[in-house]
Parts: C-alpha cells; structure tokens; sequence
C-alpha cells in the first residue's frame, strides 16, 4: 500500500501508470521555467510545479497531469497552465480513452497574478472542448494540499472526481475564508472542522466526488479505470437537471451551519461518528443517504 497523500506527483504516476509507461512532455530537462519568478528573484522549478505526459492505464492509453504540492503548492502560473492546456488540446488530437488529472493546488499562483487567471481560464475552457469531443476527463484529488481557487473550478467542471478522505475541494481555501469573513465565520486551525467542510466524505455523500478510495495510489487507479468508460454528457438536459439538483440543495440544506447539520439531514444516524469512520465503514454507513 502506497500513500497518496504522501507521495509526490510522478511518484503518484509511477504507481497509477502500467510500470514503464509514461513518456512525460516537457520534462525538467527542457527547463520550462515561469519568467516570472526569475524577474521577482523567487526559487523556480525545472517542470514548473507539473508533470504532463502520455501512459498506460491496464493498457488503455491516457493523457495525464499531475500536480506537485511541493513547489508552491501546486499554485497555477503561465508554464504551470500552458502544460496543463497543451495537454488537454494535445487529447483532441491523439483522440486517448481519457485524461486523466491528479490536482494538488492552492489556486492562482499569487507571484504571477494576472498570467495565472488567464492560466487557469485557458484550462477550463480545454477542459470543456475534451469533454465535448467525447473524451472523459478525470480528476484524482487525495494530495496534501488539497485543491482549491481556479483548480477547484477545474475540478467540478471535469466528469468525474475520485477523492480519498484525506483529499479536500472547494473554491476558497480555509486560510482564505478566515482571512475574509473572521476566525467566527470558519476557523481554518480547526482540522476537524475543515476536513468535514471540504474533505473527501463530505464532498462524497454531496455527490460532488463521484467516488470515495481508501489513501492508496493503487485504489485510485483502480477507480479511475473503472471511470474511462463514461460518455460525457454537455447537453442542455444534463445542464438543466444539474442546475436542478442544485437548487434543490440549496433549498433542503440552505439554513445548515455545519457539515454534521447537513449528514443529519440526510437521515445519517450519528453523524458525529462518520469523521473517525474508515473509509469501507463510511461507505457502508453512507450508502443509501448521498444528496
């Protein structure tokens, strides 16, 4: 067993991937640096923070991202996303059984501003044109950054997302929201807290992560094979029945102030238990009360 959580993103390829499958574009040995960083006199990374290639998943060709933690959080700059939107118009071309996205990442990086919004846009527009070709794109998130800002936008935009319990999504990190609206409204130093707002169960029994894997690179590939298989649906009906489902969210948890309020609502008997649940006895516990 392999710690996702703990590994670093081409150690999480190496183990996700068929063994000696990867051909990785763009390499450190290319040294695409962000110009960026160099003017502001700030340490760069050979690959940018990003690991983007081809592999093999049980034989199946796919197209992969990784995002490493380590530099910067795995935070979004002009090299960062120019890879990451290569990689996505790349899989128009050579037409893979999928793409395949290990996010780690804070958001924007805040070094690069402007250059890293426009990043990011870029991507979610590729995101969507693969989608759109037929191509199912997938989001892995279990690293120990979690994946918020411009890349939790990414994330939801993708077809489906497989996250650990470890793993956390959401738009505004607990840091930021602190900062924002006071330690009242969320205080980011409550671990507990913050990993039952935006933590892998949560974001499970909301239906927003379509699956949820013990911390183990190999369930994550596991689960992500079992997801190539998935058409992708952009069409106005899937559209509209989503905007659907989340209004009627809204309505059924809108007056919720916690996590635990929303787990009663949805008939979870003891919802105070479910946080210290291993994953296979959450799922069980869980399985017929998703929203």
């Amino acid at each position: 067993m392999t710690s996702y959580y703990e590994d670093s993103a081409r150690g999480r390829l190496d183990g996700l991937l068929d063994p000696g499958s990867l051909i990785e574009i763009l390499p450190p040995t290319e040294r695409m640096v962000s110009p960026h960083l160099r003017q502001l006199d700030t340490p760069a990374a050979f690959d940018d923070g990003i690991v983007v290639g081809e592999g093999r998943l049980a034989g199946r060709r796919v197209l992969v991202a990784a995002q490493e933690g380590g530099f910067m959080g795995g935070a979004v700059g002009e090299v960062h996303g120019a890879k990451l939107t290569g990689l996505l118009e790349r899989a128009l071309d050579s037409r893979p059984d999928g793409v395949l996205l290990l996010v780690e990442s804070g958001g924007v990086r805040l070094h690069e501003a402007n250059a890293g919004l426009i990043a990011v846009s870029e991507v979610m527009r590729a995101v969507l044109a693969v989608r759109a070709a037929g191509i199912p794109v997938i989001v892995l998130d279990g690293g120990t950054f979690g994946c918020f800002g411009g890349m939790g936008i990414v994330s939801r935009l993708c077809d489906a997302v497989v996250m650990s319990e470890e793993g956390r999504l959401g738009l505004s990190g607990p840091e930021v929201i602190e900062t924002t609206m006071g330690v009242e409204e969320f205080d980011s130093r409550d671990r507990a807290l913050v990993w039952r707002t935006v933590g892998g169960k949560h974001r499970y029994l909301l239906g927003e992560a379509a699956g949820l894997v013990e911390d183990d690179v190999s369930a994550f590939r596991a689960a992500a094979l079992a997801l190539l298989d998935g058409k992708p649906d952009l069409s106005l009906a899937a559209l509209e029945a989503e905007h659907a489902a989340l209004g009627s969210r809204l309505e059924r948890f809108g007056d919720c102030r916690d996590a635990l309020d929303i787990w009663e609502k949805l008939g979870v008997e003891e919802p105070e238990k479910l946080p210290i649940l291993d994953t296979a006895d959450f799922l069980a516990t869980v399985r017929d009360r998703r929203a």
